[in-house]
Order: structure tokens, then C-alpha cells, then sequence
């Protein structure tokens, strides 16, 4: 045991750790959607492993079914980032159901920007909302694992420095546009639709999509009339859930000639969430760029 002992010490001196201790050096992190995933890895670079469960943004996210391999992940996390809301309900049912090896830490986005179950859940489109989720994780990560207090500090102040560029366009768009009447399918990109300063229309209809209900033929008709009469200047739509009704309004709004810009609720393979938001903002200028007051 002794010399092992020694042979061990001997290759850590030399840098020759295994991936696997690697690995166990790490805070062990779940994000239940891959945009809080990304921004815990900013946060937490090479001292965090972390497991996203909604990650494919060609999916429908109110599809999901939990599998044993998101039950075992829990289990031995110590740190679990979710959106709340009702968004995510999976998540309170399997970390009730999974027993954590140790002490788990919960934080919930919801929770922290004051929202609950009936509020419009897409809280990660509120420009407020993720900066205030990096400042929970990055306090948890230096109380967990203060050693590296110093490059947890700078992660956060170089992510909350990187979010400025979406804020300042945010501004611009609502110095042109606040007031300019635009539609979407679903309240997706609700709070930041808000945040710039339009008016939106077609309100029940998106309430009646996002809780998979069937919307009112008198409000079908309402927004139809809306994109062929050219009432709205742009149709927001969700493109991981794109059913029958959704690509009929999509063809009225082509035959209008109303643009169409597509959001999706899940983060885009090899994009950082600020690149998703800001992608997403410059196609919406883009497609505004005609209007004039």
C-alpha cells in the first residue's frame, strides 16, 4: 500500500493524473436545459462537469420523458440548474425520486426572478434573467470549491461583460421599434419581445399553444386576418413545434409577405447562449429593417 501510495503521489507530481481523477476533481453539475448547461460551463470552465438534459434543438422540449440515464445523473450531482415555472415539472418529480449521494444544491430560475406556474415560462428570453442565474451558480461554485475562487470571479465578470453587446441591441431595437406590432405562434420569445417594447398581438392564441390546447376558431380568424391585411409586421414562430396550424399561418404570412423569423426554445448545436440571443435579435432587425414609422 505504501509504495502505491508513493507511485501515486510520484505521477501527480508529474502531472499524469488519469482522466478519471480528472474527472472526480470536478463539481458534477445537472442543467435540465443545455442554454443553463452552457452558461454553467462558462462559469465554471475545466473545474465543472456538467450534464444538460434538454439538448437537441430539433425536438419539441414539452415531448420529453425522463430515462434512467437522467435519474443516474441526478444522483450524483451536486449541483442542479433548472427553469421552474412548470417548464421543466420532470425535474421536481425525478430529484424527488433520486437519492443524491450527498448534499445537492437545487437552483431554480424561476425562483429567482420571482416567477411561478402560470407565468409565461420562457424566462431565459428576459435579458434580466440569466445574469441573475450566473451570479447563484458562480456564489455556489466558490462556496463549494473556494480554492478557485479567483477564476470562478473572473468567469462571471467576463460573462456578465459579455451579455452588454445583447443588452445594447436590445436598446437600439426599442429606440426604432417600441410600439411596432408584431405576432408569434407561441410567448416564446415573449419576455424579450416585451423588453424591446412591441405590441403583441394575438395573445390567446399563443396561450392556447403553449398549454397544447386548440385555439379559438374566432381567435384562428383574428390572426389570419392580422397577417393577410398585413396588420403585424413580423411572425415570430417556434420552429420545434411546428404543427399544421402553425405552417398554414406561416404560408399566410409568406403569401402577405409578412417575415417569418424562427426562435427555438433549446440552445443550437456549437453556439454559446449569447450567440443564440444575439443571432436570434439580428435576424429580427433584419427582417424590421424596411418598417418605417
Amino acid at each position: 500500500m505504501k509504495l502505491a501510495h508513493v507511485l501515486t503521489c510520484f505521477a501527480l507530481a508529474l502531472g499524469f493524473c488519469s482522466a478519471a481523477s480528472a474527472q472526480t476533481a470536478r463539481v458534477p453539475v445537472v442543467a435540465a436545459e443545455n442554454f443553463y448547461g452552457d452558461v454553467i460551463r462558462q462559469l465554471g470552465g475545466d473545474h465543472v462537469q456538467v450534464t444538460s438534459i434538454l439538448n437537441n434543438p430539433d425536438e419539441d422540449p414539452h415531448l420529453f420523458e425522463a430515462s434512467p440515464k437522467t435519474a443516474r445523473a441526478l444522483q450524483h450531482a451536486a449541483l442542479v440548474v433548472y427553469n421552474g415555472a412548470d417548464y421543466d415539472p420532470w425535474m421536481d418529480k425525478l430529484l424527488a425520486a433520486s437519492k443524491s449521494n450527498g448534499k445537492r444544491t437545487a437552483i431554480v430560475a424561476a425562483k429567482l426572478v420571482g416567477k411561478k406556474g402560470g407565468d409565461n415560462p420562457h424566462l431565459w428570453y428576459d435579458p434580466a434573467t440569466m445574469p441573475v442565474v450566473a451570479k447563484a451558480v458562480s456564489a455556489y461554485l466558490v462556496s463549494a470549491d473556494p480554492s478557485h475562487k479567483s477564476d470562478y470571479d473572473a468567469r462571471l465578470a467576463a460573462f456578465l461583460d459579455s451579455m452588454k453587446p445583447i443588452d445594447a441591441t436590445v436598446a437600439q431595437m426599442k429606440s426604432h421599434y417600441k410600439g411596432v406590432p408584431v405576432t408569434a405562434t407561441e410567448p416564446v420569445f415573449g419576455y424579450m419581445a416585451d423588453a424591446i417594447g412591441f405590441e403583441m398581438r394575438n395573445q390567446r392564441f399563443q396561450l392556447a399553444s403553449m398549454n397544447e390546447t386548440e385555439p379559438s376558431p374566432a381567435d384562428i380568424a383574428a390572426f389570419e386576418k392580422d397577417l393577410r391585411e398585413r396588420r403585424v409586421h413580423v411572425l415570430i414562430y417556434n420552429s420545434q413545434a411546428t404543427g399544421a396550424l402553425t405552417k398554414r399561418l406561416l404560408d399566410i404570412a409568406k403569401d402577405a409577405h409578412v417575415p417569418s423569423i424562427s426562435v427555438t426554445e433549446t440552445l443550437p448545436a456549437k453556439k454559446t447562449y449569447q450567440q443564440w440571443m444575439q443571432s436570434q435579435l439580428d435576424s429580427l432587425a433584419g427582417a424590421l429593417q424596411g418598417w418605417q414609422r
